[in-house]
């Protein structure tokens, strides 16, 4: 976590018309349209389609960026920010369909309302937010991948569903453990950097 100090040669750019910032756009979009298919009709095939598509777009968009050299500042927040997003979304639409229970939602929300009060602090002490971790975004990965198969699972039975349950389970366990401990970390990086000196310019 560095202090505010201006654009380095070696930061993203500030283009905002790239390929991968499109991908991030088009991911956002799905978000309303993944919702109302859980909440309204309850077209979960559908629903399943769009977690599917953003999963690979999410992955996609990541790649280019590096394989097109079209990294931007803007897609650096843009993108944890749909991950967020959608990982949001998808819990509270599994808390009203009783897909997970409420304890689980509470904390994984609460892991992102906790660093979210952070930034404040932070942005007054003259640092940037801590950068992505590869745990937070090893989470999000497993998340993004659970969220299908607890879908799945919620509508199938017999030998698929006794099979797709556990696998899902698996998953939103191990995620939900990275991403709160993905939380921890980030709150240990704040935490050193609001006891450390406060920066001044040399």
């Amino acid at each position: 976590m560095q202090p505010s100090t201006g654009v380095s040669p070696a930061e993203p750019s500030d283009r905002v018309l790239t390929v991968p910032n499109a991908l991030s756009m088009l991911r956002l979009a799905g978000v309303p349209l993944f919702l109302w298919l859980l909440l309204g009709p309850e077209a979960d095939g559908l629903a399943v389609l769009v977690l599917m598509v953003s999963g690979a777009t999410d992955w996609l968009d990541g790649k280019l960026a590096r394989w097109l050299d079209q990294a931007s500042k803007l897609g650096a927040v843009l993108d944890p920010a749909v991950d967020r997003i959608y990982t949001l979304a998808t819990l509270a639409a599994f808390g009203i369909r009783d897909i997970l229970p409420w304890w689980v939602i509470a904390v994984l929300v609460g892991r992102d309302v906790v660093l979210g009060a952070c930034l404040p602090l932070l942005r007054r002490r003259g640092f940037h937010p801590p950068e992505v971790h590869y745990l937070g975004k090893a989470a999000t990965f497993n998340l993004l991948y659970a969220f299908p198969l607890l879908l799945l699972a919620d509508n199938t039975s017999g030998t698929l569903g006794a099979v797709v349950l556990p696998v899902a389970y698996a998953l939103t366990a191990w995620g939900g453990g990275l991403y709160v401990w993905s939380g921890v970390l980030y709150l240990l990086q704040v935490v050193a950097a609001l006891r450390a000196p406060r920066w001044r310019p040399t």
